[in-house]
């Protein structure tokens, strides 16, 4: 059974920097393409980074390049996120994803595709204070 668990996130000021990490079971790292995405209240699921284990490639959102980085451990199995000068925003909840779904836009975080195996954590709020 897949599972993804987020590590428990928090609260930081304007201008520090958090890690948050995902620990997988049921499959494996190297195999695998994975992702994490952010919600705030009110706002639609945005795709933060991914990362694939074919090329070791990135991508990162244009709001969070150059401050955050996408990793991960195989022999450990986890995926890590390590973000850096955190901007005062909404507090948002961000999720670890197996396999992101493409053209995932307009939809709320955690939403089943269909015809597209994802997988996603429960999620950890992240806050970032001014």
């Amino acid at each position: 059974e897949v599972q993804l668990v987020e590590s428990a996130g928090g609260s930081v000021q304007a201008g520090g920097s958090l890690r948050l990490s995902c620990t997988a079971s049921g499959f494996t790292l190297d195999d695998s393409e994975m992702g994490w995405y952010r919600q705030a209240p009110g706002n639609e699921c945005e795709l933060v980074s991914k990362i694939s284990s074919d090329d070791g490639s990135t991508y990162y959102a244009d709001s969070v390049k150059g401050r955050f980085t996408i990793s991960q451990d195989n022999v450990k199995n986890i995926v890590y996120l390590q973000m850096n000068s955190l901007k005062p925003e909404n507090p948002a909840v961000y999720y670890c994803n197996l396999d992101p779904p493409p053209h995932f836009v307009g939809q709320a975080c955690r939403t089943e595709v269909p015809g597209w195996h994802t997988y996603w954590g429960q999620g950890t709020q992240v806050t970032v204070s001014s």
